[in-house]
């Protein structure tokens, strides 16, 4: 993890440039899209989904429950996608 408190902040306030970073989680949830460094929610491309959710939901300071029926996407290049699930039609 970077320790440097001015990438931190960078990285958590979302005004880190596209090269700083590696692998962000994109999370659209309540109507509120925010991308966090998957470094500073202390879990991999590889976690499970619990721990994805329960690490976003204590990163935007909200209920695990209010993310209990998200889905997360996992996408090649490392990053995830937590969202509403889909309905179509």
């Amino acid at each position: 993890m970077n320790d440097d408190p001015k990438k931190l902040y960078e990285l958590a306030s979302g005004t880190a440039t596209v090269d700083t970073h590696g692998a962000m989680v994109h999370v659209r949830v309540q109507g509120r899209s925010r991308d966090i460094a998957i470094d500073l929610l202390g879990i991999n491309s590889n976690s499970s989904d619990e721990s994805v959710r329960s690490a976003v939901a204590l990163f935007m300071e909200m209920n695990l429950e209010q993310l209990h029926n998200t889905v997360v996407e996992r996408h090649a290049n490392g990053n995830l996608t937590v969202r509403p699930p889909a309905v179509f039609g």
